[in-house]
Protein backbone atom coordinates (compact mmCIF):
# COMPACT_ATOMS: atom_id res chain seq x y z
CA UNK A 1 0.00 0.00 0.00
CA UNK A 2 1.55 3.01 -1.26
CA UNK A 3 2.17 6.28 1.45
CA UNK A 4 -0.82 8.47 0.17
CA UNK A 5 -3.22 5.27 -0.11
CA UNK A 6 -2.33 4.95 3.89
CA UNK A 7 -2.84 8.14 4.77
CA UNK A 8 -6.34 8.25 3.07
CA UNK A 9 -7.14 5.21 5.14
CA UNK A 10 -6.07 6.90 8.65
CA UNK A 11 -7.53 10.12 7.71
CA UNK A 12 -10.85 8.18 6.87
CA UNK A 13 -10.68 5.56 10.20
CA UNK A 14 -9.83 9.04 12.22
CA UNK A 15 -13.28 10.59 10.78
CA UNK A 16 -15.03 6.99 11.57
CA UNK A 17 -14.22 6.95 15.11
CA UNK A 18 -15.12 11.00 15.76
CA UNK A 19 -18.62 9.80 14.19
CA UNK A 20 -18.95 6.95 16.13
CA UNK A 21 -18.00 9.34 19.25
CA UNK A 22 -20.36 12.22 18.54
CA UNK A 23 -23.47 9.96 17.88
CA UNK A 24 -22.63 8.20 21.17
CA UNK A 25 -22.23 11.48 23.08
CA UNK A 26 -25.72 12.46 21.80
CA UNK A 27 -27.91 9.27 22.29
CA UNK A 28 -25.82 8.31 25.92
CA UNK A 29 -24.17 11.34 27.68
CA UNK A 30 -26.15 14.08 25.52
CA UNK A 31 -29.89 12.61 26.01
CA UNK A 32 -30.82 14.11 29.06
CA UNK A 33 -29.33 17.91 28.26
CA UNK A 34 -31.46 17.47 25.10
CA UNK A 35 -34.25 15.63 26.48
CA UNK A 36 -35.02 18.47 28.60
CA UNK A 37 -34.33 21.35 26.58
CA UNK A 38 -37.37 23.33 26.62
CA UNK A 39 -37.67 23.80 22.90
CA UNK A 40 -37.41 20.38 22.43
CA UNK A 41 -40.57 19.27 20.30
CA UNK A 42 -40.52 15.43 20.66
CA UNK A 43 -40.24 16.08 24.37
CA UNK A 44 -43.00 18.68 24.43
CA UNK A 45 -45.59 16.43 22.93
CA UNK A 46 -44.73 13.68 24.96
CA UNK A 47 -45.28 15.65 27.92
CA UNK A 48 -48.64 16.57 26.76
CA UNK A 49 -49.34 13.20 27.16
CA UNK A 50 -49.28 13.20 30.80
CA UNK A 51 -50.90 15.92 33.48
CA UNK A 52 -48.22 18.77 33.89
CA UNK A 53 -47.86 19.77 37.14
CA UNK A 54 -49.27 22.48 39.04
CA UNK A 55 -48.39 26.09 40.22
CA UNK A 56 -49.76 26.84 43.27
CA UNK A 57 -50.59 30.29 45.51
CA UNK A 58 -51.92 29.82 48.83
CA UNK A 59 -52.94 25.82 47.61
CA UNK A 60 -55.06 27.28 44.64
CA UNK A 61 -53.89 26.31 41.50
CA UNK A 62 -52.80 29.88 39.14
CA UNK A 63 -51.83 27.14 36.10
CA UNK A 64 -53.13 24.05 35.70
CA UNK A 65 -53.72 21.40 33.13
CA UNK A 66 -57.26 19.95 32.15
CA UNK A 67 -58.30 16.67 30.49
CA UNK A 68 -59.23 16.65 26.36
CA UNK A 69 -60.08 14.23 24.19
CA UNK A 70 -57.55 14.27 21.38
CA UNK A 71 -55.13 11.70 20.31
CA UNK A 72 -52.13 13.80 19.98
CA UNK A 73 -53.14 16.08 23.11
CA UNK A 74 -54.28 14.56 26.41
CA UNK A 75 -53.90 17.58 28.45
CA UNK A 76 -54.43 21.51 27.89
CA UNK A 77 -52.55 24.01 30.42
CA UNK A 78 -55.05 26.64 31.67
CA UNK A 79 -53.72 29.83 33.75
CA UNK A 80 -55.81 31.88 36.07
CA UNK A 81 -55.88 35.48 36.61
CA UNK A 82 -53.14 35.14 33.78
CA UNK A 83 -52.63 38.78 33.06
CA UNK A 84 -51.94 39.26 36.78
CA UNK A 85 -49.74 36.47 36.86
CA UNK A 86 -47.94 35.97 33.35
CA UNK A 87 -44.63 36.81 34.66
CA UNK A 88 -44.40 34.89 37.12
CA UNK A 89 -46.12 31.80 35.30
CA UNK A 90 -44.72 31.80 32.20
CA UNK A 91 -46.18 29.97 29.28
CA UNK A 92 -46.01 26.02 28.35
CA UNK A 93 -46.77 25.93 24.55
CA UNK A 94 -46.39 23.32 21.99
CA UNK A 95 -44.96 25.32 19.61
CA UNK A 96 -42.91 27.90 22.19
CA UNK A 97 -41.52 25.28 24.55
CA UNK A 98 -42.11 26.44 28.07
CA UNK A 99 -40.23 30.04 29.25
CA UNK A 100 -41.23 33.46 30.63
CA UNK A 101 -41.48 32.35 34.23
CA UNK A 102 -41.72 29.33 37.11
CA UNK A 103 -43.08 27.25 33.19
CA UNK A 104 -39.40 27.23 31.94
CA UNK A 105 -37.43 27.21 35.36
CA UNK A 106 -39.24 24.55 37.01
CA UNK A 107 -39.98 22.51 33.71
CA UNK A 108 -37.97 19.44 34.60
CA UNK A 109 -40.25 19.36 37.70
CA UNK A 110 -43.19 20.46 36.02
CA UNK A 111 -43.23 17.84 33.21
CA UNK A 112 -42.82 15.26 35.33
CA UNK A 113 -38.62 14.50 34.30
CA UNK A 114 -36.86 15.80 37.02
CA UNK A 115 -34.22 12.93 38.56
CA UNK A 116 -35.62 14.27 42.06
CA UNK A 117 -39.15 12.27 41.04
CA UNK A 118 -37.31 9.15 39.99
CA UNK A 119 -38.50 6.64 42.96
CA UNK A 120 -42.35 8.19 41.89
CA UNK A 121 -42.36 7.39 38.81
CA UNK A 122 -41.78 4.37 39.68
CA UNK A 123 -43.84 3.90 42.13
CA UNK A 124 -46.44 5.25 39.74
CA UNK A 125 -45.90 2.44 37.01
CA UNK A 126 -45.77 -0.44 39.75
CA UNK A 127 -48.88 1.05 41.08
CA UNK A 128 -50.56 1.34 37.68
CA UNK A 129 -50.89 5.07 38.01
CA UNK A 130 -50.52 7.34 34.66
CA UNK A 131 -47.29 9.52 36.22
CA UNK A 132 -47.68 13.15 36.47
CA UNK A 133 -45.65 16.59 36.96
CA UNK A 134 -44.60 17.41 40.38
CA UNK A 135 -46.66 20.59 41.76
CA UNK A 136 -44.75 23.82 43.26
CA UNK A 137 -46.42 25.94 45.62
CA UNK A 138 -44.99 29.72 45.20
CA UNK A 139 -44.35 32.53 48.10
CA UNK A 140 -46.76 35.31 46.60
CA UNK A 141 -49.28 37.17 48.95
CA UNK A 142 -52.38 37.32 46.35
CA UNK A 143 -53.65 40.21 47.88
CA UNK A 144 -49.93 41.77 47.84
CA UNK A 145 -49.98 40.68 44.27
CA UNK A 146 -53.46 42.36 43.26
CA UNK A 147 -52.45 45.19 45.15
CA UNK A 148 -49.40 45.87 43.41
CA UNK A 149 -50.88 45.59 39.80
CA UNK A 150 -54.40 47.70 40.39
CA UNK A 151 -52.12 50.35 42.07
CA UNK A 152 -49.59 50.57 39.33
CA UNK A 153 -52.58 50.22 36.88
CA UNK A 154 -51.97 51.22 33.38
CA UNK A 155 -48.35 52.83 33.89
CA UNK A 156 -45.27 50.86 32.79
CA UNK A 157 -42.81 49.79 35.74
CA UNK A 158 -42.69 47.02 38.25
CA UNK A 159 -43.27 46.22 42.15
CA UNK A 160 -41.56 43.80 44.19
CA UNK A 161 -42.32 43.15 47.19
CA UNK A 162 -39.88 40.48 49.97
CA UNK A 163 -40.35 39.38 53.43
CA UNK A 164 -36.94 40.90 54.81
CA UNK A 165 -36.79 38.15 57.07
CA UNK A 166 -36.73 35.55 54.95
CA UNK A 167 -36.15 36.47 51.18
CA UNK A 168 -39.57 34.97 50.26
CA UNK A 169 -41.00 36.74 47.44
CA UNK A 170 -44.63 38.35 48.18
CA UNK A 171 -45.05 40.57 44.93
CA UNK A 172 -43.84 40.71 41.72
CA UNK A 173 -45.82 42.78 39.20
CA UNK A 174 -44.31 43.36 35.87
CA UNK A 175 -46.25 46.34 33.57
CA UNK A 176 -47.31 45.65 30.28
CA UNK A 177 -47.85 42.29 30.91
CA UNK A 178 -49.84 39.69 28.54
CA UNK A 179 -52.27 36.41 28.46
CA UNK A 180 -50.18 33.24 28.23
CA UNK A 181 -53.35 32.09 27.11
CA UNK A 182 -53.35 31.93 23.40
CA UNK A 183 -49.75 30.86 23.36
CA UNK A 184 -51.15 27.24 24.77
CA UNK A 185 -53.83 26.87 21.91
CA UNK A 186 -53.92 23.89 20.31
CA UNK A 187 -54.78 26.44 16.98
CA UNK A 188 -51.13 26.89 15.49
CA UNK A 189 -52.61 29.86 13.66
CA UNK A 190 -53.54 31.48 17.22
CA UNK A 191 -50.59 31.00 19.43
CA UNK A 192 -48.72 32.43 16.49
CA UNK A 193 -50.42 35.24 16.30
CA UNK A 194 -50.69 36.05 19.73
CA UNK A 195 -46.06 35.07 19.97
CA UNK A 196 -45.99 37.70 16.85
CA UNK A 197 -48.06 40.13 18.65
CA UNK A 198 -46.45 40.15 21.97
CA UNK A 199 -42.82 40.04 20.72
CA UNK A 200 -43.55 43.67 17.48
CA UNK A 201 -44.69 45.49 20.77
CA UNK A 202 -42.67 47.98 21.29
CA UNK A 203 -43.68 48.22 24.99
CA UNK A 204 -42.45 44.28 25.19
CA UNK A 205 -45.37 42.91 27.64
CA UNK A 206 -43.19 39.57 27.88
CA UNK A 207 -40.33 41.18 29.20
CA UNK A 208 -40.45 40.66 33.23
CA UNK A 209 -39.14 44.71 33.89
CA UNK A 210 -39.17 43.04 37.60
CA UNK A 211 -35.70 41.06 36.79
CA UNK A 212 -34.57 41.52 34.26
CA UNK A 213 -35.04 43.87 30.70
CA UNK A 214 -33.55 46.98 29.65
CA UNK A 215 -32.42 47.55 33.67
CA UNK A 216 -33.10 51.41 35.53
CA UNK A 217 -30.99 54.06 36.88
CA UNK A 218 -32.02 54.47 40.37
CA UNK A 219 -31.61 57.60 41.08
CA UNK A 220 -32.50 58.38 44.49
CA UNK A 221 -33.21 55.66 45.95
CA UNK A 222 -29.11 54.80 45.53
CA UNK A 223 -28.20 56.90 48.69
CA UNK A 224 -29.23 54.32 50.99
CA UNK A 225 -26.19 52.57 49.68
CA UNK A 226 -23.68 56.00 49.41
CA UNK A 227 -25.10 56.49 53.05
CA UNK A 228 -24.47 52.95 54.00
CA UNK A 229 -21.32 52.98 52.86
CA UNK A 230 -20.70 56.29 54.69
CA UNK A 231 -21.93 55.16 57.75
CA UNK A 232 -19.61 51.75 57.60
CA UNK A 233 -16.14 53.86 56.90
CA UNK A 234 -16.51 54.99 60.44
CA UNK A 235 -15.58 58.92 59.78
CA UNK A 236 -19.43 59.79 59.78
CA UNK A 237 -22.82 59.12 61.75
CA UNK A 238 -26.27 60.04 61.00
CA UNK A 239 -25.80 63.18 62.66
CA UNK A 240 -22.72 64.59 61.18
CA UNK A 241 -22.67 67.71 58.92
CA UNK A 242 -21.67 67.87 55.83
CA UNK A 243 -21.62 70.56 53.02
CA UNK A 244 -24.79 70.98 51.18
CA UNK A 245 -24.66 73.55 49.01
CA UNK A 246 -26.88 75.07 46.40
CA UNK A 247 -24.70 73.48 43.60
CA UNK A 248 -21.89 70.93 44.44
CA UNK A 249 -18.86 72.56 42.44
CA UNK A 250 -17.03 69.25 40.70
CA UNK A 251 -13.37 69.10 39.70
CA UNK A 252 -12.75 68.44 35.92
CA UNK A 253 -15.55 69.73 34.52
CA UNK A 254 -18.13 72.77 33.89
CA UNK A 255 -20.91 70.98 34.41
CA UNK A 256 -21.61 70.98 38.36
CA UNK A 257 -24.42 68.80 40.51
CA UNK A 258 -26.95 70.76 41.29
CA UNK A 259 -30.29 69.95 44.29
CA UNK A 260 -33.61 69.23 42.33
CA UNK A 261 -34.85 72.04 44.49
CA UNK A 262 -33.76 75.52 44.73
CA UNK A 263 -31.38 76.58 47.05
CA UNK A 264 -28.65 74.89 49.56
CA UNK A 265 -30.14 71.51 52.12
CA UNK A 266 -29.22 73.82 55.08
CA UNK A 267 -27.85 77.08 57.03
CA UNK A 268 -24.80 78.09 55.50
CA UNK A 269 -25.03 75.50 52.95
CA UNK A 270 -24.32 72.30 55.32
CA UNK A 271 -26.39 69.62 56.66
CA UNK A 272 -26.54 66.18 58.85
CA UNK A 273 -26.65 63.09 56.64
CA UNK A 274 -30.06 62.60 58.61
CA UNK A 275 -31.36 65.49 57.42
CA UNK A 276 -29.49 64.89 54.26
CA UNK A 277 -31.68 61.51 53.49
CA UNK A 278 -34.91 63.05 54.52
CA UNK A 279 -34.85 65.70 51.82
CA UNK A 280 -32.70 63.76 49.48
CA UNK A 281 -30.08 66.41 49.04
CA UNK A 282 -27.91 65.35 45.84
CA UNK A 283 -25.07 68.08 46.68
CA UNK A 284 -24.44 66.46 50.08
CA UNK A 285 -24.80 62.91 48.56
CA UNK A 286 -22.41 63.86 45.71
CA UNK A 287 -19.57 65.36 48.39
CA UNK A 288 -20.47 62.17 50.08
CA UNK A 289 -19.43 60.40 47.13
CA UNK A 290 -15.99 62.39 45.96
CA UNK A 291 -15.04 61.45 49.91
CA UNK A 292 -15.57 58.04 49.53
CA UNK A 293 -14.79 57.11 46.58
CA UNK A 294 -16.05 55.26 43.75
CA UNK A 295 -14.39 51.54 44.70
CA UNK A 296 -15.75 52.26 48.39
CA UNK A 297 -19.23 52.87 47.26
CA UNK A 298 -19.33 50.31 44.33
CA UNK A 299 -17.93 47.50 47.33
CA UNK A 300 -21.16 48.81 49.42
CA UNK A 301 -23.23 48.35 46.24
CA UNK A 302 -21.53 44.52 45.98
CA UNK A 303 -22.04 43.83 50.11
CA UNK A 304 -25.91 44.44 49.15
CA UNK A 305 -26.02 42.12 46.32
CA UNK A 306 -24.92 43.96 42.72
CA UNK A 307 -23.26 42.22 40.09
CA UNK A 308 -24.49 38.89 41.95
CA UNK A 309 -25.78 35.93 39.57
CA UNK A 310 -29.16 34.82 40.71
CA UNK A 311 -32.10 32.75 39.98
CA UNK A 312 -35.51 33.02 41.85
CA UNK A 313 -35.42 30.56 40.33
CA UNK A 314 -36.20 33.01 36.80
CA UNK A 315 -32.70 33.83 35.86
CA UNK A 316 -32.05 37.30 37.25
CA UNK A 317 -30.24 40.08 35.54
CA UNK A 318 -27.09 41.36 37.66
CA UNK A 319 -27.27 44.98 38.51
CA UNK A 320 -24.23 47.18 37.78
CA UNK A 321 -22.18 49.87 39.93
CA UNK A 322 -19.29 51.07 36.79
CA UNK A 323 -15.83 51.53 38.10
CA UNK A 324 -12.83 53.53 36.81
CA UNK A 325 -14.55 56.69 37.64
CA UNK A 326 -13.33 59.82 37.67
CA UNK A 327 -13.96 62.50 40.42
CA UNK A 328 -17.36 63.50 38.73
CA UNK A 329 -18.48 60.16 37.53
CA UNK A 330 -17.97 59.64 41.43
CA UNK A 331 -20.43 62.29 42.46
CA UNK A 332 -23.30 61.18 39.89
CA UNK A 333 -23.03 57.84 40.88
CA UNK A 334 -23.31 58.32 44.31
CA UNK A 335 -26.94 59.46 43.84
CA UNK A 336 -28.11 56.42 41.43
CA UNK A 337 -27.31 58.46 38.03
CA UNK A 338 -24.25 57.74 35.52
CA UNK A 339 -24.24 54.37 34.71
CA UNK A 340 -25.85 52.44 37.51
CA UNK A 341 -28.15 50.20 36.70
CA UNK A 342 -30.37 48.38 38.93
CA UNK A 343 -33.37 45.79 38.95
CA UNK A 344 -36.41 46.50 41.04
CA UNK A 345 -35.35 43.03 42.51
CA UNK A 346 -31.98 44.39 43.60
CA UNK A 347 -33.19 47.53 44.96
CA UNK A 348 -36.32 45.67 47.51
CA UNK A 349 -32.78 43.73 48.31
CA UNK A 350 -30.92 46.74 49.14
CA UNK A 351 -33.93 47.84 51.39
CA UNK A 352 -34.92 44.65 52.68
CA UNK A 353 -31.25 44.08 53.96
CA UNK A 354 -31.26 47.87 56.13
CA UNK A 355 -34.80 46.31 57.33
CA UNK A 356 -33.07 42.75 58.17
CA UNK A 357 -30.57 44.16 60.67
CA UNK A 358 -28.33 44.69 57.93
CA UNK A 359 -28.04 40.79 56.53
CA UNK A 360 -29.53 40.66 52.57
CA UNK A 361 -31.43 37.22 52.47
CA UNK A 362 -31.34 35.15 49.11
CA UNK A 363 -34.34 36.03 47.10
CA UNK A 364 -37.10 33.28 46.37
CA UNK A 365 -40.07 32.65 44.83
CA UNK A 366 -40.72 28.57 45.45
CA UNK A 367 -41.56 27.79 48.67
CA UNK A 368 -42.22 23.80 48.12
CA UNK A 369 -42.28 21.21 45.90
CA UNK A 370 -45.33 18.60 46.07
CA UNK A 371 -45.37 15.38 44.70
CA UNK A 372 -48.34 14.14 42.36
CA UNK A 373 -49.90 12.92 45.46
CA UNK A 374 -49.31 17.07 46.71
CA UNK A 375 -47.37 15.40 49.44
CA UNK A 376 -44.23 17.62 50.43
CA UNK A 377 -41.29 16.59 48.72
CA UNK A 378 -38.85 19.88 49.42
CA UNK A 379 -39.52 22.98 51.20
CA UNK A 380 -37.24 26.31 50.99
CA UNK A 381 -35.17 26.88 53.36
CA UNK A 382 -34.14 30.37 54.00
CA UNK A 383 -30.65 31.91 53.33
CA UNK A 384 -28.69 34.66 53.92
CA UNK A 385 -26.86 35.99 51.32
CA UNK A 386 -24.58 38.28 52.64
CA UNK A 387 -24.01 40.72 55.48
CA UNK A 388 -24.14 44.34 54.24
CA UNK A 389 -24.18 46.40 56.97
CA UNK A 390 -23.67 46.52 60.58
CA UNK A 391 -26.56 46.41 62.92
CA UNK A 392 -25.36 49.80 64.22
CA UNK A 393 -25.36 51.15 60.59
CA UNK A 394 -28.93 49.47 59.78
CA UNK A 395 -30.14 50.69 62.81
CA UNK A 396 -29.04 54.37 61.71
CA UNK A 397 -30.12 53.88 58.46
CA UNK A 398 -33.78 53.01 59.26
CA UNK A 399 -34.17 55.82 61.56
CA UNK A 400 -32.93 58.24 58.36
CA UNK A 401 -35.39 56.41 55.81
CA UNK A 402 -38.58 57.01 58.74
CA UNK A 403 -37.74 60.46 58.79
CA UNK A 404 -37.71 60.53 54.40
CA UNK A 405 -41.37 59.04 54.99
CA UNK A 406 -42.35 61.29 57.94
CA UNK A 407 -41.85 64.37 56.81
CA UNK A 408 -39.55 64.01 54.05
CA UNK A 409 -40.11 63.35 50.46
CA UNK A 410 -42.31 60.27 50.84
CA UNK A 411 -45.07 61.43 52.81
CA UNK A 412 -47.44 60.30 50.12
CA UNK A 413 -45.78 56.29 51.47
CA UNK A 414 -46.93 56.58 54.34
CA UNK A 415 -49.66 53.56 55.99
CA UNK A 416 -52.62 54.70 58.69
CA UNK A 417 -50.88 53.37 62.16
CA UNK A 418 -47.70 51.71 60.65
CA UNK A 419 -44.42 53.68 61.03
CA UNK A 420 -42.81 53.35 57.59
CA UNK A 421 -39.10 53.43 56.28
CA UNK A 422 -38.49 54.70 52.69
CA UNK A 423 -36.87 56.38 50.85
CA UNK A 424 -37.71 58.24 47.13
CA UNK A 425 -36.11 58.26 43.59
CA UNK A 426 -36.51 60.71 40.65
CA UNK A 427 -34.39 58.71 38.27
CA UNK A 428 -32.91 60.63 35.24
CA UNK A 429 -32.16 58.80 31.89
CA UNK A 430 -33.16 59.16 27.77
CA UNK A 431 -32.46 62.87 27.15
CA UNK A 432 -35.52 65.04 26.75
CA UNK A 433 -37.69 61.67 28.42
CA UNK A 434 -39.76 62.47 32.19
CA UNK A 435 -37.79 60.49 34.97
CA UNK A 436 -38.34 57.60 36.25
CA UNK A 437 -39.99 57.15 39.96
CA UNK A 438 -38.93 55.45 42.47
CA UNK A 439 -39.93 54.60 45.93
CA UNK A 440 -38.71 51.95 48.40
CA UNK A 441 -39.67 50.76 51.53
CA UNK A 442 -40.11 48.62 54.55
CA UNK A 443 -42.60 48.22 57.22
CA UNK A 444 -43.45 48.29 60.21
CA UNK A 445 -40.29 50.09 60.80
CA UNK A 446 -39.24 48.55 63.91
CA UNK A 447 -40.78 45.02 63.21
CA UNK A 448 -40.15 44.68 59.55
CA UNK A 449 -42.73 42.42 57.33
CA UNK A 450 -42.53 43.75 54.14
CA UNK A 451 -39.70 45.44 51.63
CA UNK A 452 -41.38 47.36 48.49
CA UNK A 453 -39.64 48.19 45.38
CA UNK A 454 -41.68 50.57 42.95
CA UNK A 455 -40.29 52.22 39.57
CA UNK A 456 -42.76 53.75 37.19
CA UNK A 457 -41.51 54.50 33.85
CA UNK A 458 -41.27 58.19 32.43
CA UNK A 459 -43.12 59.48 35.29
CA UNK A 460 -46.20 57.35 34.82
CA UNK A 461 -49.48 59.37 34.24
CA UNK A 462 -47.58 62.33 36.07
CA UNK A 463 -45.19 62.65 33.59
CA UNK A 464 -42.59 65.33 33.57
CA UNK A 465 -44.39 66.09 36.93
CA UNK A 466 -43.60 63.25 38.36
CA UNK A 467 -41.61 62.64 41.66
CA UNK A 468 -40.81 59.27 43.62
CA UNK A 469 -42.67 60.32 46.12
CA UNK A 470 -45.69 61.16 44.51
CA UNK A 471 -45.98 58.55 41.70
CA UNK A 472 -44.41 55.72 43.36
CA UNK A 473 -45.44 56.10 47.40
CA UNK A 474 -48.31 55.66 47.02
CA UNK A 475 -48.30 52.50 45.48
CA UNK A 476 -45.47 51.16 47.64
CA UNK A 477 -47.99 52.06 50.62
CA UNK A 478 -51.06 49.80 48.70
CA UNK A 479 -48.60 47.04 49.08
CA UNK A 480 -47.50 46.96 52.06
CA UNK A 481 -51.04 47.65 53.72
CA UNK A 482 -51.94 44.39 51.92
CA UNK A 483 -49.51 42.64 53.23
CA UNK A 484 -50.24 43.91 56.68
CA UNK A 485 -53.96 43.92 57.18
Amino acid sequence: MNDPIRRLSMITGIFFVMLLAASSWLQVLGASAINERADNRRTVLSSFARERGQILIDGKPIASSTPLEDGQYKWQRVYEQPERYAHVTGYYSFLYGAGGGIEGAENSLLSGQDDKLFYGRIGDTLAGREPKGASVELTINPKAQAAAEQALGDQRGAVVALNPKTGAILAMVSNPTYDPTPLVSRDQQVAERAWKSYNEDSARPMVNRAIGGNLYPPGSVFKVITAAAALEDGRWDENSSIPGPAVLDLPQTSADLPNSHPGACGPGGQVTIADAMRQSCNTAFGWLGLELGGQAVGDQASKFGFGDNLSVPMRVTPSTFPTNLNPPQEAQSAIGQYDVRVTPLQVAMMTAGVANDGVVMRPYLVGRTLGSDLKVLSETDPEELSRAVSRGTADQLTDMMKLVVSSGTGTRAQVPGVSVAGKTGTAQHTAGAAPHAWFTGFAPADNPEVAVAVVVEDGGNAGNEAAGGSVAGPISAAVMQAVLN
